[in-house]
């Protein structure tokens, strides 16, 4: 009686010494102080809104968007990685709690005695519960079940970053498709253009106002206008197809975009502070929840270096036959502790493992932190120097719009060769394409912003467990 009640005033310091984590990850200090103060082209325009796709005010780009979030392959795939991490925590956090099974049996045994005599039968009936519990004393299950944990939010977050991704990628086509055709149209008034020049310099021959050259050139001129649409259809398909697959379509299906020029450019989004892409940004704080997580990691690897105690409890009813079951019956209660004595170095060496893999990540930290203050940069500074530029190629079209005139003007008085007036021609049309063209770029550099300072609005958006896939609808945040 009196070991009992020893193991009885035992029971509770153990629970309490289980209560308490030993090991636990060390504070890390924190990459702020390394990042600039602010960006080199820091905005005060006000903030951004999360669906930065909505600033370009069409309906047609909000639509594909919203479809491509929720029919793309990309983001079903991290649906399904994110309710595996889950799944994964909750199996982890499971070991926290003690288990509880049932069992039973019944036997039924014929006996026929050697000496002879009547055969006899021996029926047993057992039913009863097992229950374990491992106390968790230096911290290594809970060490385990935050660090899984801290792994299904980084891949909630790399939901989130591929989530974005589409949609910039979506934005994209879009608005390759929409440039496409405006330089479809584009070359097909020129090609009308130079046809007319043709009849012009072909009439001019005939009554000997011109040179067999002039026409030959003209002929020419057609020619290469007719070879640049090709290359536009091609690649107008095989956008189209590309933007079918990310709104999960298989590639020849109809796409309803309107043939209207390029949308004109957002007003400019607040970059704010460098600091503020540790938390706008999901490749960042994925990055940062998977440091957290390879520092469980080291806790727990540390912590199963040490011994392990685990209660176990047994209850059982046991009779001969089923009206008498609970007749009879045992209990028993056992403790053991599991202390590691050899094992070559292995659980060492797993600490030294784990710590390694925690340097590395916080490298990878770094380098995520620093890659997305420079992606900001990058954005900001192509966007400023690519608006200069298309001024530039403007006030240039202008020019050589004028020159053309003054060409064909001088060429009708014969005071100059046709080739001055094919020349100026050839450098109006090159100067259209390359201004839609460079048009479309700037607008691709202001996508490359809004994508580089990254968002929350994910976050706003639960999972369809029904559908597997995201709904679209924001919530209101709690």
């Amino acid at each position: 009686m009196k070991q009992k009640l020893t193991i009885a005033g035992f029971l509770p310091l153990l629970m309490l010494l289980g209560a308490c984590a030993f090991f636990t990850p060390e504070p890390r200090e924190h990459p702020e102080g390394s990042l600039p103060k602010s960006f080199s082209l820091y905005s005060t325009e006000p903030a951004t809104p999360d669906q930065w796709w909505r600033n370009f005010n069409d309906t047609e780009l909000n639509t594909f968007v919203e479809s491509a979030l929720k029919a793309n392959m990309d983001i079903r795939q991290a649906w399904a990685k994110l309710k595996q991490a889950n799944a994964s925590a909750v199996k982890s956090g499971a070991d926290k709690y003690p288990t509880l099974s049932g069992t039973g049996s019944y036997t039924h045994k014929r006996t026929r005695p050697e000496s002879g005599g009547s055969a006899y039968n021996t029926e047993t009936h057992k039913l009863g519960l097992t229950a374990s519990y491992e106390l968790d004393l230096w911290g290594r299950i809970n060490a385990d079940t935050m660090a899984d944990t801290l792994e299904a939010n980084a891949t909630r977050e790399d939901m989130s970053a591929t989530a974005m991704t589409v949609a910039s990628e979506v934005a994209s086509r879009w608005l390759e498709i929409k440039a496409q055709r405006e330089l479809e149209k584009l070359v097909r008034d020129q090609i009308k253009t130079n046809e007319t020049y043709l009849e012009l310099i072909e009439l001019r021959f005939a009554n000997s106002l011109s040179t067999a050259l002039d026409v030959y050139q003209q002929r020419e001129a057609v020619a290469s206008a007719k070879a640049k649409l090709p290359p536009i259809l091609r690649k107008q398909q095989t956008l189209q197809n590309q933007l079918n697959l990310l709104l999960g379509k298989p590639a020849g299906s109809k796409l309803d975009i309107a043939r209207k020029p390029l949308p004109d450019m957002p007003a400019p989004p607040s970059a704010g502070l460098p600091a503020d892409l540790l938390a706008k940004r999901p490749d960042v704080r994925a990055a940062g929840l998977r440091l957290h997580e390879a520092d469980w990691s080291v806790a727990a690897a540390r912590a199963d270096r040490l011994p392990s105690l685990s209660l176990t409890g047994n209850g059982q009813f046991n009779g001969t036959q089923l009206a008498t079951l609970f007749d009879g019956w045992m209990y028993s209660l056992a403790a053991s502790i599991t202390a590691p004595i050899f094992d070559g170095g292995s659980r060492k060496a797993e600490v030294e493992r784990t710590r390694a893999a925690a340097e590395e990540k916080l490298y990878a930290y770094r380098e995520t932190v620093l890659t997305a203050v420079m992606e900001v940069e990058n954005a900001m500074a192509g966007e400023k120097w690519q608006r200069k530029y298309v001024a530039a190629l403007d006030a240039e079209l202008n020019a050589a719009r004028n020159n053309f005139k003054e060409a064909l003007a001088r060429y009708v008085a014969g005071l100059t060769e046709y080739l001055d007036v094919l020349s100026a021609l050839t450098s109006v049309q090159d100067l259209e394409i390359s201004l839609v063209e460079n048009k479309l770029d700037l607008l691709e550099y202001r996508i490359s912003l809004y994508d580089a300072l990254g968002g929350d609005w994910m976050r706003a958006i639960p999972f369809d467990s029904t559908n597997n896939k995201p709904k679209t609808e924001k919530k209101k945040q709690g």
